[in-house]
């Protein structure tokens, strides 16, 4: 479902500009609509952090087919489903700002299941994500941009930077493998558990 989010939010809102979309979460925000948070880098190779905001808009010229239906229960029904299906989520960025002016990434709390995180430009930007996991993935991909197109480390506090740089034993591998070596040292202490011991 991410993939084709991602795919079409590049399409629609990313590429008409030659931007591209590197990273985007899924964000709580007060305002109605699903929100997200997304890192891009623009024609110009500068990369930017924006909060995009979906919500459902009819497709265009969807509104002279609903108007030409005529009146009548099986019509009604037609033009309720034809509503439905001429729905389609439009995208616009409400807040813009360049990585390159982002001095702090606050995690608040490593000890903590916390989702929430600061961004600190020239203001405080609070952000609050769907999960802790989503988080810390956010924060690696700032922190590898950061590195690869600003030339600087970005700068983290309260984050746990085993989650962030891995050690040598887990160096350049995904979260997928990590946790199936997690589960094969369980399987490991499952079979050890059932080995019978020998009395003497």
């Amino acid at each position: 479902m991410s993939s084709l989010l991602r795919k079409e939010m590049q399409r629609m809102l990313f590429r008409p500009e030659g931007q591209k979309l590197q990273k985007f979460i899924e964000i709580h925000e007060a305002t109605p609509g699903r929100h997200f948070l997304c890192v891009y880098v623009t024609k110009t190779k500068e990369v930017q952090l924006c909060v995009v905001r979906s919500r459902k808009s009819l497709y265009s010229g969807s509104n002279k087919l609903l108007n030409s239906q005529k009146s009548g229960s099986k019509k009604k029904l037609k033009s309720q489903f034809c509503l439905s299906s001429c729905l389609e989520d439009s995208y616009l960025r409400t807040e813009v700002w360049l990585l390159q002016d982002l001095t702090l990434l606050d995690g608040r709390d490593p000890d903590v299941d916390d989702p929430c995180f600061l961004m600190h430009f020239s203001t405080v930007r609070s952000v609050t994500a769907f999960s802790c996991g989503a988080k810390y993935c956010m924060a690696r991909a700032l922190v590898a941009l950061s590195e690869k197109h600003c030339g600087r480390p970005l700068t983290l506090v309260n984050y746990d930077l085993a989650y962030i740089s891995p050690s040598s034993i887990y160096l350049n591998r995904g979260d997928c493998v990590v946790l199936m070596q997690i589960c094969f040292y369980a399987a490991n202490l499952v079979c050890l558990s059932l080995c019978p011991v020998p009395l003497d």
